[in-house]
């Protein structure tokens, strides 16, 4: 689309997009992909920041039921980590929907998850130790 017209091609030009899309570093580049597509990341990007929303309420969940009982403060410290990591998780969710929108418009190779390795690994790890404190308590 250039000016408002539609190109043989179906896509829009950099130069049609209007000014008050933002951010402009991803939508004055290249040219629109199949809205499916844009909606489908904007799908994933909401998809992490709804991750990090149940880190921080597993956090806040955590430093109240302490709060409200006699647990240790060691359930404190892995309410802190819960939340500070869910909102590093919202953080990237951000990151990559930039990068993959970007990567759509001109035309490269989608960048890979990079929070998905840290994320997991970080489950995994608050796992064992949750259920190792478990353990040691009985």
């Amino acid at each position: 689309m250039t000016d408002g017209v539609p190109r043989p091609d179906g896509e829009a030009s950099a130069a049609s997009v209007p000014d008050h899309r933002r951010p402009r570093s991803v939508y004055a580049v290249g040219t629109e992909p199949d809205p499916r597509f844009s909606m489908a990341n904007e799908r994933t990007a909401l998809a992490w920041v709804r991750t990090g929303l149940a880190l921080i309420a597993g956090g806040i969940a955590l430093t109240s039921i302490s709060a409200v009982t006699d647990l240790p403060g060691f359930l404190d410290v892995i309410a802190v980590l819960a939340c500070i990591f869910g909102g590093l998780t919202a953080l990237n969710a951000l990151a990559s929907w930039q990068r993959t929108e970007r990567a759509m418009r001109l035309g490269e190779p989608l960048p890979a998850p990079a929070a998905l390795r840290w994320l997991v690994g970080g489950v995994v790890i608050a796992a064992a130790v949750l259920v190792g404190y478990a353990i040691v308590q009985r």
